[in-house]
């Protein structure tokens, strides 16, 4: 979707300005928002798809001007009234009013070190060859869908170049809404600068992003 989180390219904005010496955190609620959120998606009702297409649906209002982990909390409200954990009165009340649903398994204290080492891959096998081999031109689609989808705006309908085949990965855009895994494989794409920010752009530069199979056609 043409969700607020899209930004590559946009203007009005202002300059990137990182934060010198950045902590993980600004405020002790912040790592119980990370701890909150991981635990939820332990119970095993949604995955890594959902759960970021559930932050990037907010409102643009409310996106902009929320931080980091308040988007995540946002989200994560979303996504729990969603699946039947919580309720509208549940939140009203800061606590378990309603009846909830039973959640498929329980992050425990002891096992989370594995369970972050272990992380979540998403490689998968594909049935079919690579339709395309480094070097061989493409051109993204262009389409502006109502669902997730992991193509950014500014690299839709452009022309490039395969640098890599990656592997077979999971497909986000299918995922995302529980219709299946759908893995593809996935090819390192580079356009030059032009082709990308027009005529303006600086000649030395080039962009590179990671395609899905399903978002190239032949150029």
């Amino acid at each position: 979707m043409n969700g607020p989180q899209d930004l590559g390219g946009q203007m009005g904005f202002g300059p990137v300005a990182p934060e010198r010496d950045e902590p993980y955190f600004h405020a002790a609620w912040e790592k119980r928002a990370l701890g909150v959120t991981l635990t939820a998606g332990g119970m095993g009702a949604w995955n890594i798809d959902e759960s970021r297409h559930a932050r990037e649906s907010l409102h643009p209002a409310d996106y902009y001007s929320s931080s980091y982990y308040q988007i995540w909390i946002k989200a994560l409200e979303v996504l729990l009234k969603r699946h039947g954990f919580i309720t509208e009165r549940d939140l009203a009340a800061g606590k378990a009013v309603d009846p909830a649903a039973t959640p498929k398994r329980v992050l425990k204290a002891a096992d989370v070190p594995a369970v972050l080492a272990k992380g979540g891959p998403c490689d998968r096998p594909v049935d079919t060859p690579a339709r395309f081999q480094a070097g061989d031109h493409v051109r993204t689609k262009n389409f502006n869908p109502t669902g997730h989808t992991r193509l950014p705006r500014y690299a839709r309908g452009k022309t490039g170049t395969i640098e890599a085949v990656r592997d077979g990965f999971v497909f986000p855009d299918s995922n995302a809404h529980g219709t299946g895994e759908n893995p593809q494989w996935v090819y390192t794409v580079v356009f030059d600068g032009s082709e990308i920010w027009g005529e303006g752009a600086d000649p030395t530069l080039s962009v590179s992003i990671d395609a899905w199979e399903s978002y190239l056609e032949p150029a």
